[in-house]
């Protein structure tokens, strides 16, 4: 008899709609009958993910303390795989217009292998292949789409399998000049005995995922939730999360 598989979902945080973002995961968890998944808003139940096969995240501002932090790094370290989405890099401070990114969680963002700093106003973008013999992207074409693009830094060596270019402005973040340069946005990197997988496309937002900062959002945004190629980004990466073949 072929065991469950146990999964671990932590969705939540700001200015995302999370409920339509969970629901569209939960769908695709459910596709596998295997897979038991518990579902979670933040990193505070520690044991949650110690008996868990993967985890998988979409947060947006979501900081650990220190020693979740440190538990979410044994999980990897150990040989867990986690994989991690649109947000779950990010940690936001408003002020006087700007948005700031402060480095409060070394550990966390290690292990990830990067930390968000800024994004340009949400238009269309072109995502390359980096690595087309890849299982995790081969196959997969050259795609537009109209999605947050992440300018991040990175900690340690990353395999980057999607990219996208960018140089210009990032009007309301710091820094606000970025050079022209290559940007990750589906990337491996590899933490002991385990690895992270972690796209950041997915942006979503409904009419009252501002709030307090405005009552009533004027646009629903869906990004590349829209595009069949992002689903089918989500079905490799749980596959790889699983230990399947892709």
């Amino acid at each position: 008899m072929t065991r469950s598989v146990r999964a671990v979902l932590v969705c939540g945080g700001r200015f995302h709609d999370f409920d339509y973002a969970r629901l569209e995961l939960l769908k695709h968890l459910g596709a596998d009958p295997r897979v038991r998944t518990r579902v979670l808003d933040d990193w505070s139940r520690t044991d949650a993910w110690a008996g868990a096969d993967f985890l998988l995240t979409y947060t947006c501002d979501v900081r650990p303390t220190p020693a979740q932090a440190e538990a979410l790094a044994r999980f990897v370290e150990d040989g867990g795989r986690w994989f991690a989405l649109h947000g779950t890099n990010s940690i936001l401070e408003l002020g006087a217009g700007k948005v700031a990114c402060p480095r409060l969680a070394p550990r966390f963002m290690a292990v990830l292998g990067s930390q968000f700093l800024a994004h340009p106003p949400i238009a269309p973008y072109r995502v390359t292949v980096a690595d087309p013999a890849h299982p995790l992207v081969k196959g997969i074409e050259p795609f537009e789409t109209s999605d947050e693009l992440y300018l991040s830094e990175f900690h340690g060596p990353v395999k980057t399998l999607l990219e996208t270019r960018f140089g210009g402005e990032t009007p309301g973040f710091e820094p606000v000049e970025w050079p022209d340069e290559s940007r990750p946005v589906f990337y491996l990197h590899e933490v002991g005995k385990g690895a992270v997988l972690y796209l950041t496309l997915g942006h979503c937002r409904g009419h009252y995922d501002m709030q307090p900062i405005v009552e009533h959002y004027p646009v629903v945004e869906r990004g590349s939730w829209e595009l069949p190629v992002f689903h089918e980004l989500l079905r490799r990466g749980l596959a790889w999360a699983k230990r399947e073949a892709i």
